[in-house]
C-alpha cells in the first residue's frame, strides 16, 4: 500500500549560485578532522544506519534512495548530538585554557580533568528541541551548568527531555527567533556563554564547531559509498545541517558531489526566500509548522555563505505531507526497512516523492529513473506523544 497525497504543490526556486570557496574557507578539512578525531572517542559512539529504500525508489521511479537514520545517535534521537555537545566541549576547552593560562585539550574536557573549572562556566542556547537536548547532554557529561530557552510552541515532552539531562529550561511567549534574542541578552548580562547553531555578526566559532561536528555523520555516509549520490535533499532550518553536510560532501567527492536541494516547510521558509532574493533573508513566521526543528525565520550567516555557492534548488512543502511521510517510513512498502522518524526528519523524503509526481518539477530538478538520492533522517522519535498522534491518524486518499 502506498498512501501519499496525490496532489501537493511544492514551492520551487532555482538558485543563483555564487562563485567561491566557502566549502573550504568556512569549514576547513582540519575542522572536520578535529571533530571526527574527538567525537569518535566518545563513549557510545557508533555510526548510524544508512538504509536503502529500494522498494520506494522503484515505486516513485528513481534509481535509489539512501536514508541516513540519525534516530539511534548516542541515544539522543537526533544528529544534533554531534553538534551542540561538541561545540560545548570546544567552548569549555577555550575558556578553561584562557583562565588557566595554558592549553587544555579536548581529551582533558572529555575525561573530566578540569571538571571543577567547567562547573563555573554556564552554557546557554535557544532551541526548538534537539539542539538544546544535545547541549544539555554535553553539559551533563562535561560538568557545566546549562540553560535552555524554548519558545511557546516547543512541546512539553521535548522540554522535559532537556530537564532530565539537568538543564534549566526557560519557556518564553514568543517564537524561536525571540528565544534566540533572550538567550543572547541574558548570557551577556550574566557572563554566560552562548552555544548556538546560528551565527551572527561577531559570533562564529561555536556555530562553526556545531557544523564541524555534523561532518562526522557526512563522513560515515561517504565511507560507506563507492560512488556519490546524484542528489541530496536537505532540510533547512537555519541552514547549519545543510551547510555542514554540503561542505563535507564537496570536500570528499569534489566535482562529483551531488546536486543539492534544500527543503523547508512553507510556513518557515527563510532559506527559500534567501534563494529567491540571492542574499540571507529573514522570513516572518506567522504559524508554527509541525516540523518543529525547522521552525526558523532567520538563516545562519555562516551557513548561507556555503549554501549560496552550493545549492542548486530550494523547495517548500505543505504541512499536509508531514504525517503521511512519517507513516510511510514507519509502515514501509514490502521489502523496505521500517523506520520511526520524527517530523523534521522527513522533509527531504516528502519533497522527493511529491516532486516525482510532478513531471515538470522532476525535469527542473534533474530527477530521472537513474537518480540516486541521499536523504538525511535527522531525528528519530524525539516526542513520543506527537509520533503516536501521527501514527493514529489516517492518510487522505
Amino acid at each position: 500500500m502506498f498512501d501519499f497525497p496525490s496532489v501537493a504543490k511544492l514551492g520551487h526556486v532555482a538558485a543563483r549560485k555564487r562563485d567561491g570557496d566557502a566549502v573550504e574557507r568556512v569549514l576547513s578539512r582540519q575542522d572536520f578532522a578535529t571533530s571526527r578525531a574527538e567525537i569518535t572517542q566518545w563513549q557510545g559512539y557508533q555510526p548510524t544506519p544508512l538504509v536503502s529504500l529500494t522498494a520506494l525508489a522503484a515505486k516513485i521511479g528513481v534509481g535509489g534512495i539512501l536514508y541516513k537514520d540519525e534516530g539511534p545517535r548516542f541515544g539522543l534521537g537526533s544528529f544534533k548530538a554531534l553538534g551542540g555537545s561538541y561545540a560545548a566541549q570546544r567552548v569549555l576547552q577555550r575558556q578553561i585554557s584562557a583562565r588557566l593560562g595554558h592549553e587544555v585539550s579536548l581529551e582533558d574536557i572529555r575525561t573530566g580533568t578540569y571538571r571543577s573549572e567547567a562547573a563555573e562556566i554556564t552554557l546557554v542556547s535557544a532551541t526548538d528541541g534537539n539542539h538544546g537536548r544535545s547541549l544539555a547532554w554535553g553539559c551533563q557529561r562535561f560538568g557545566a551548568p546549562c540553560r535552555i530557552y524554548i519558545h511557546a510552541e516547543v512541546s512539553e515532552g521535548r522540554a522535559q527531555a532537556m530537564r532530565d539531562l539537568g538543564a534549566d529550561v526557560i519557556r518564553i511567549a514568543g517564537d524561536y527567533d525571540a528565544s534566540v534574542i533572550l538567550a543572547k541578552q541574558e548570557a551577556a548580562d550574566n557572563g554566560w556563554f552562548v552555544v548556538s547553531d546560528t551565527s551572527w555578526e561577531g559570533y562564529s566559532q561555536p556555530p562553526r564547531d556545531v557544523m564541524a561536528g555534523y561532518g562526522v555523520m557526512t563522513q560515515e555516509i561517504c565511507d560507506s559509498l563507492e560512488q556519490a549520490p546524484t542528489h541530496v535533499f536537505l532540510q533547512g532550518g537555519v541552514g547549519g545541517l545543510a551547510a555542514g553536510v554540503v561542505a563535507g560532501l564537496r570536500q570528499h567527492w569534489g566535482a562529483q558531489a551531488p546536486r543539492v536541494v534544500i527543503v523547508e516547510p512553507e510556513l518557515a521558509a527563510c532559506l527559500f526566500e534567501s534563494g529567491r532574493t540571492g542574499e540571507a533573508t529573514t522570513f516572518a513566521i506567522e504559524t508554527e509548522t509541525l516540523m518543529a526543528g525547522l521552525s526558523c525565520g532567520e538563516p545562519s550567516g555562516m551557513a548561507w555563505e556555503i549554501l549560496s555557492e552550493e545549492v542548486s534548488d530550494f523547495l517548500t512543502i505543505p504541512e499536509s505531507l508531514v504525517a503521511p511521510s512519517v507513516r510511510l517510513l514507519a509502515r514501509p512498502l514490502p521489502g523496505d526497512t521500517a523506520i520511526e522518524a520524527g517530523e523534521s526528519a522527513i522533509a527531504g523524503l516528502a519533497a522527493l516523492i511529491a516532486a516525482r509526481k510532478d513531471a515538470d518539477l522532476s525535469r527542473k530538478l534533474g530527477l530521472t529513473g537513474e537518480a540516486r538520492v541521499l536523504l538525511i533522517g535527522s531525528e528519530g522519535v524525539t516526542d513520543p506523544a506527537i509520533f503516536a498522534q501521527i501514527m493514529g491518524e489516517s492518510d487522505a486518499t
